[in-house]
């Protein structure tokens, strides 16, 4: 019978505990098995607790589970059928260590346990991360950008670009100005060439959103991206409309965020961006005739002093000026008289360069004719300096390095002194007049200026006077120079003047390059400029470029501004080539006269629509308010806009040249418009005819309107 102080009997207790003196006799020490079956690892784990009577068990293993053998031993069962002691025990069950002896005949090394041996897995975006470091770390010690297109085509995974553009921007942040600028060529370089655009847009999204992250490292991250992001911009690497759309996904906070911000207030809206963007990082493109003197003085003495003809070769191709090598030449035959011990080095560097045609024929002849025209201030510095230059010159001409034309012609430059008096005379005064326009920027004073000369053949010469003044001064001179030449192209200059003009200048120009000396790069902007312009047309580069002569060097730049006008958005650009607003200030003017014009036709006085067409400011432009106005009367049935035509050619707000282009303009596109308005011809002859009752237009406008282009009626 049970005890009331728990649930063993005490019969069962004093069983329990032979059992467990059994066992504690029968199973070996635990120093002999190491097996984690082993049953005394068991007890040891859990010790059996057996509480006292009448009290319930808390822990341990309860009594039931408990099981006895017949034998009344306690052992360990084995689970799931195995069997118990004395039995074979389970399939694959292994109590104890198993040792392979590898001497074993029977040994077979596949027993052996495995071993997992750890290894990295490649990823290929961290291989090329690496790549590209090392292309870019080279490229800014070589600045070979060949070099880098081609090491970057041929590293391959081109789904990976975009990484590209982030590390190269990313690096240079953090360096020199130079770095910075060499960045964004290499990018100009690789648009559409070497990276797919799509891939430049992802590239610096991803840089956009990893601003934050850059504004740790680098203080000024914001200013130097929104920098990075503008340039691209200005160099059409990325479309304007792209920092909308990123700005719609990037939260307000962040840096990103704050990038395009800066971009957009503080320097693509800014006057003259372009320009300033593209000199920012001081642009190696852009460098001062003075420095260029400098770096040619410093090689050459260098020269003079190691002897190295292969090194100061290098170095002059290096410069890439070869329109300017008429400064080695002379800089070197003044060091020779300087230095007389030095003459032999100098004539072989000038003669193995020559050889080499690294300085031309022509850049030669150029070199040693400024230096014959200087030798008279020479030769108070150096008194032999005449007779030095006359034994270099047969030598010169004898080795073949030296034209001898040269000796003939003796510095042509004499051409001022024997000039017809009355063209001198009118080049002072045109010099005069156009230093004039560039102080009061006053285009009918200009023009009244040229017509009280009365001299129009001459009117090619006054072309390339303003061109060659504009280029030797700032980008304002120069945007003012192309409206300029705009203008005077409606009121008195002819398409032969202006072609004419150009030839003279292009055919000068290695002499202006002595000056100037981007003056090849200047010259071609001004000549796609007036083509934009409509003062030329695309044929007419043609004809100038049949006229000069086939050593000229004006053919290239006129294949330069063809480029120019073939590219992309090149209108627009340009409109804005020296950051002028002429451009944006035509379609400004185009919605004013538009407003204004719409304000009188709807009952607006006619004097006051008079001093609106004056406050323009663009009198050269007044063609637009022909056109507008008479298309207005055509769409509103309204003659009421002759009479303001009336007023303005009577007062002489709008002179007979503009009516006439206007008129012009308006017959070139009447095909258009008579989609629109289907008796618009009918109107225009109406028009017309009273036109010619009031000597708007001129006799020969009836030609004038046939060899109009057909573009400009729709421009």
């Amino acid at each position: 019978m049970a005890s009331s102080e728990g649930f063993l009997t005490d019969e069962q207790r004093g069983m329990l505990k032979i059992a467990s003196q059994n066992v504690e006799i029968a199973l070996p020490s635990p120093r002999l098995s190491s097996s984690p079956k082993s049953p005394t690892s068991l007890f040891s784990d859990r010790q059996l607790k057996v509480p006292a009577v009448g009290k319930a068990p808390t822990g341990g293993i309860a009594v039931r589970h408990v099981r006895r053998s017949h034998s009344g031993k306690f052992v360990r069962v084995k689970k799931d059928g195995a069997g118990g002691k004395g039995t074979w025990g389970k399939l694959l069950d292994t109590d104890g260590e198993s040792h392979i002896d590898r001497n074993d005949p029977n040994y077979d090394s596949g027993e052996e346990p495995y071993q997992l041996v750890g290894s990295t897995i490649s990823d290929p975006l961290d291989e090329y991360k690496k790549a590209v470091v090392s292309i870019i770390e080279e490229y800014f010690s070589t600045s070979d950008v060949e070099l880098a297109a081609s090491d970057l085509k041929d590293l391959g995974s081109s789904e990976y670009h975009p990484y590209f553009i982030k590390r190269l921007v990313s690096m240079s942040m953090d360096r020199h100005d130079k770095e910075k600028e060499m960045a964004s060529v290499l990018l100009s370089a690789l648009y559409a060439d070497g990276i797919n655009p799509p891939l430049f847009r992802d590239g610096f999204v991803m840089l956009l959103e990893s601003a934050d992250d850059l504004a740790v490292d680098i203080l000024d991250a914001v200013d130097i991206l929104a920098l990075f992001i503008a340039r691209a911009v200005v160099d059409e690497i990325l479309p304007p409309a792209l920092l909308t759309r990123a700005k719609k996904t990037l939260p307000e906070s962040s840096k990103g965020y704050q990038v395009l911000q800066t971009a957009e207030k503080s320097y693509l809206s800014a006057p003259h961006h372009a320009e300033l963007l593209e000199r920012r990082w001081g642009g190696s493109t852009h460098v001062t005739v003075e420095e260029m003197k400098k770096k040619i003085a410093d090689l050459l003495r260098e020269y003079v002093e190691s002897g190295d003809t292969f090194e100061a070769c290098r170095c002059i191709r290096e410069l890439g000026v070869s329109f300017f090598h008429h400064e080695v030449v002379k800089k070197a035959l003044v060091l020779a008289m300087e230095i007389q011990t030095a003459e032999p080095l100098i004539l072989k560097l000038l003669k193995e360069a020559a050889e080499e045609g690294l300085i031309s024929s022509s850049q030669m002849v150029k070199g040693f004719a400024r230096l014959a025209e200087s030798l008279d201030d020479l030769a108070l510095d150096i008194p032999s300096a005449k007779t030095l230059f006359q034994s270099i010159v047969p030598k010169a001409i004898s080795e073949g390095w030296l034209d001898a034309s040269f000796t003939k012609s003796s510095y042509e430059d004499g051409e001022a002194q024997n000039e017809d008096k009355k063209l001198m005379q009118y080049k002072k005064e045109v010099v005069t007049i156009i230093h004039e326009y560039f102080l009061s920027d006053d285009i009918p004073e200009l023009i009244r200026s040229l017509e009280d000369l009365r001299l129009p053949e001459f009117n090619p010469i006054f072309l390339k006077k303003l061109i060659t003044l504009a280029m030797d001064r700032k980008n304002r001179e120069k945007e003012m120079a192309s409206v300029l030449l705009s203008a005077l192209h409606i009121e008195i200059f002819s398409t032969e003047d202006i072609v004419n003009g150009f030839v003279m200048l292009l055919e000068s120009a290695e002499d202006t390059a002595l000056d100037i000396l981007d003056a090849s790069n200047e010259l071609a902007l001004f000549l796609a400029r007036a083509v934009i312009d409509d003062v030329l047309v695309p044929l007419n580069l043609e004809d100038i470029a049949s006229k000069l002569p086939l050593s000229c060097s004006g053919s290239e730049t006129v294949r330069m501004a063809r480029s120019l006008i073939t590219a992309r958005h090149a209108g627009e650009r340009l409109l804005r080539c020296w950051g002028g607003g002429t451009g944006w200030a035509v379609e400004d003017a185009k919605d004013k006269i538009m407003k204004l014009l719409e304000e009188y036709e709807s009952g607006g006085v006619v004097a006051e629509a008079c001093q609106c067409i004056r406050d323009l400011g663009m009198p050269f432009f007044n063609h637009e308010v022909v056109k507008k106005a008479l298309v207005m009367a055509m769409e509103k049935k309204n003659d009421r806009m002759l009479d303001l035509l009336q007023v303005c050619f009577n007062e002489g707000l709008i002179t007979i040249n503009q009516m006439t282009k206007g008129f012009t303009r308006v017959k070139d596109g009447l095909d258009d418009l008579a989609l629109d308005i289907p008796n618009a011809k009918d109107k225009f002859s109406f028009y017309m005819e009273y036109a010619q009752k009031k000597g708007w237009l001129l006799p020969s406008f009836g030609a004038s309107a046939v060899e109009a282009l057909p573009t400009a009626a729709t421009s």
